[in-house]
């Protein structure tokens, strides 16, 4: 076959391709408008941020919530996907999703490959143990030769962890079901966590009790990620992000679902 022809059989083929699947250099928000859909990774098992009732698959939270009005503000529906905290450097930068929205913490390793929105929420870290245990009674008894401390693999504890503990066992679950059954099993004395994971236990299990610090111990700011560049569309959230603090709907959405005191001020 000729060069020409080809080339314009080439020409032709492409002609026949979606844009939305070889435009590479179309930004997000086009994108998002274009599929009338902006995709929201999320953490269906986090309580007050992101959390799918079992019994009637329901999601609410602040970052539902949130993720819900970003979508209208953007004139689209929102999609919601679920992902969690040791897959969401893959999620984002794989491009399932355009956002996560599930109050993740900000960490030098994660800002490595994500680009963070400003903070909404800040949270310090908490320990949950069960009422029988008689060896935690305060802060002070966690990091103790003997203790066991379990962490779930891939969220900010595992690091902090890591580095604060100098004479505790610290023992790497994979998931954060994981590191509960731990604890009300005997395996391990406490699990570490957040403020709104902790509200989780207290409210649903009778075994757990809280644990919390006695001073400031490592409080991490909370926000939204993204895949670094596009700067339209940062820009966008951001400005959103600002309206929300001015208009009151943070701190509002924030009472609804118990955060309040974790608020970024």
């Amino acid at each position: 076959m000729p060069i020409a022809r080809r080339l314009l059989a080439a020409v032709l083929l492409l002609s026949l391709v979606p844009p939305l699947t070889w435009a590479t250099s179309e930004g997000r928000l086009q994108r998002i408008e274009a599929a009338k859909t902006l995709r929201v990774c999320i953490w269906p098992d986090y309580y007050g941020i992101s959390f799918r009732n079992p019994k009637n698959r329901q999601l609410s939270g602040i970052d539902i919530d949130l993720a819900r009005d970003l979508a209208a503000d953007l004139g689209v529906e929102v999609q919601f996907i679920d992902s969690s905290f040791a897959t969401l450097i893959e999620d984002v930068t794989s491009d399932r999703c355009d956002i996560a929205m599930f109050a993740i913490g900000i960490t030098p390793s994660r800002q490595e490959k994500l680009r963070f929105t400003q903070p909404h929420l800040a949270s310090d870290i908490y320990a949950i143990t069960t009422r029988t245990n008689q060896r935690i009674q305060s802060w002070a008894d966690i990091d103790q030769p003997g203790t066991v401390v379990a962490v779930a693999r891939g969220t900010l504890h595992e690091p902090v962890m890591k580095e604060k503990l100098q004479h505790a066992e610290l023992r790497i679950l994979d998931t954060p079901h994981a590191r509960e059954q731990e604890v009300q099993s005997g395996r391990a004395d406490v699990f570490m966590t957040d403020f709104p994971y902790s509200r989780r236990m207290l409210n649903n299990h009778d075994w757990a009790r809280l644990v919390s610090p006695a001073a400031t111990y490592h409080i991490t700011p909370y926000a939204w990620a993204m895949q670094p560049g596009d700067d339209a569309f940062y820009a966008r959230v951001e400005q959103f992000l600002t309206a929300i603090r001015q208009d009151g709907r943070l701190l509002d959405y924030a009472r609804r679902h118990g955060l309040e005191p974790i608020v970024a001020r």
